[in-house]
């Protein structure tokens, strides 16, 4: 089994920075893919930024040139740094991992899908 486990969020100013952190630990040989995604109160979950671990970046428009996801192919660690941040970024947001469990499933090209808990961002005076 896999867990994600999610940092870094909490209260900042319009304007300001916050990094935040998704580890995947467990049974983990590597990643294929992980990224960020948010929801915002009343709102659709949606896509922040994905990395693969080749490191191919996606980001929503939204976003773009203000976030800048990374990662850590050692440690299956993905990373997203939030600058100049508005009120409409409050969300929680959710880390995603497609996981490769053993060396079979990374040969076989074989992923599951992870979900962590979330961590609440607010962006507010």
């Amino acid at each position: 089994q896999v867990q994600l486990v999610e940092s870094g969020g909490g209260l900042v100013q319009p304007g300001g920075s916050l990094r935040l952190s998704c580890a995947a630990s467990g049974t983990v040989f590597s990643f294929s893919a992980m990224g960020w995604y948010r929801q915002a109160p009343g709102k659709q979950r949606e896509l922040v930024a994905t990395i693969t671990s080749g490191g191919i970046t996606n980001y929503a428009d939204s976003v773009k040139g203000r976030f800048t996801i990374s990662k850590d192919n050692a440690k299956n660690s993905v990373f997203l740094q939030m600058n100049s941040l508005k009120p409409d970024d409050t969300a929680v947001y959710y880390c995603n991992a497609d996981i490769y469990a053993d060396v079979f499933r990374w040969r076989h090209r074989d992923t599951t899908n992870y979900w962590g808990k979330g961590t609440l961002v607010t962006v507010s005076s």
